[in-house]
This record gives structure tokens, sequence and C-alpha cells, in this order.
């Protein structure tokens, strides 16, 4: 699962955590063809990983990521954006479908598709001084990676439609204060505060974990009656598991659970 050092998305394991890291650092990781592919290309090789209990998501250099490669965009605006698109969706899909938590930590520039990215992951940590942006409004387009969908079900649409209307820059503070991420760390301790996070995710039982990710993504879809039969279908599955006996035996003696997966 290691990338080489010049793919522009770098894939690596340490332990049941996988690191996903966009490597263009020299243009602020925006998105050209060559990131979307290896992006969705890296997404795949994780949706196939059975043993994975963690992935953090991170970018090179100074950004993130600043959104879209707007020269690689317009030089072919007929075909480029579905191109790109055609590529980043299906990752995104993918990324949001894992049974493993996602953590995103970033930095630097967040702007459209980044932010994109950084919403659809399941937990984000933001460094001080980071800065966001919907962006789209100002070079003319509409949003895509998943964006729009993102905000709605994270703001609501009265306060989505402001965020995407005026797509007025913000910073992590604000980003906290709105609900869109989880933690402010000082920048030098965003990959430390992520890679505790993704340990701790990593410790717990992956089936529960897995359901709990699903129960929270789907219950703003489904009535009450429907996501009461999915809560007890997904229970009764945690309870047959040796992980729900591990955990339950952890807890009555007051001691910590060793999670096997089982």
């Amino acid at each position: 699962m290691t990338e080489p050092s010049s793919s522009p998305v770098l894939l690596r394991r340490e332990g049941a955590v996988a690191h996903l890291r966009f490597n263009r650092p020299q243009a602020l990781n925006v998105i050209d063809l060559s990131l979307a592919r290896a992006f969705h290309a890296a997404c795949r090789e994780l949706a196939s990983d059975t043993d994975l209990r963690a992935v953090v998501i991170s970018g090179e250099g100074r950004a993130f990521m600043a959104g879209g490669d707007l020269a690689a965009l317009v030089s072919d605006p007929l075909h480029m954006p579905a191109a790109v698109i055609g590529e980043v969706h299906p990752a995104i899909e993918l990324l949001a479908g894992l049974r493993a938590p996602v953590i995103a930590a970033v930095h630097g520039a967040v702007a459209g598709g980044g932010l994109g990215v950084t919403l659809a992951a399941d937990l984000v940590i933001a460094a001080e001084g980071t800065k966001f942006a919907m962006a789209y409004p100002r070079i003319g387009t509409s949003a895509d990676c998943s964006t729009s969908w993102n905000l709605v079900r994270l703001l609501g649409p009265r306060k989505a439609m402001e965020v995407a209307l005026l797509s007025e820059p913000f910073d992590a503070a604000e980003a906290l204060r709105l609900g869109l991420i989880n933690r402010v760390v000082p920048a030098e301790s965003l990959q430390a505060e992520a890679g505790l996070l993704a340990a701790r995710l990593a410790a717990g039982a992956p089936v529960a974990l897995a359901n709990l990710k699903r129960l929270v993504r789907e219950a703003g879809d489904n009535d009450l009656h429907t996501h009461l039969a999915l809560e007890s279908s997904l229970f009764q599955q945690c309870a047959a598991t040796a992980d729900f006996v591990e955990g339950v035996g952890a807890f009555l003696g007051k001691r910590e659970a060793k999670f096997q997966g089982r």
C-alpha cells in the first residue's frame, strides 16, 4: 500500500490505520486529472482492505487542498471537468462508504473540492490558521465533490444556502462553531492528534463502529420506523460477535477491552 513519493496521492499503512495524503504541494494539492485518478485508485484499494480500522486523509505542503486545478479545467472546459469529476465522485462515494472511520486532518487552504473531500470524512481535525472557502461562485460554477450534499446535512438548508451563495471564506474557529469540523489544534500538533484519534478508533470494535457510521449517515434519509428497524438489526448483528462478549466482559470487569474484529 506504499506509493512512490512522486505519486500525486500517497497511500501507506501503519498497522490497521491507512494514511492517504494528497501530494501536489507545489500546486497546493489542487485536483487535476492525475490526482483525481490516483485518488480514485487509492479509494478503491481502501475499499478492498478488509483489515482496515481507520483512515487519515491529509495534504502535503502548505495546504490540504485548494480546490480544482483551474488551468487544467479551463484548458478543455467541454471535456476536462467531466473527466476529473468522473474520477473524484466515485472516489468520494467509496470513501463515504468505507466501514472504517475516516478522519480528515486539514490545514492551510481548504477550498472548493477540498472542502467537499473534507466534509465527506466522518471526523475532521483542523489546524489553527486553516482557511475554508466554498469558492465555486467566484469562478462561475456550481459545486461538486459532494460539497452541497454535505453542507445541507451539516448546516441545514438556510445556512447552507448562505455559505454556498455568498461564498465568504471562514476560519477554523468559525468552522468549529458551525459544526463543520470537530476539533481545532495547533498546526504543529495536527498530524500527531490525527494519529492519536485514528489509533483510538482502530482499537475499537470494527463492526460496532461501522454500524454506528451507517446509522448516523442514513438517519437523515430514513423515517423513524425504518430507522428503528435498522437499529434493531445492526444491534443484533453486533451482539452476535465475539467483540460484544469481550466488550461486556471488559466493562463488567473494569478493564480495557481488546477487540479482535470478530
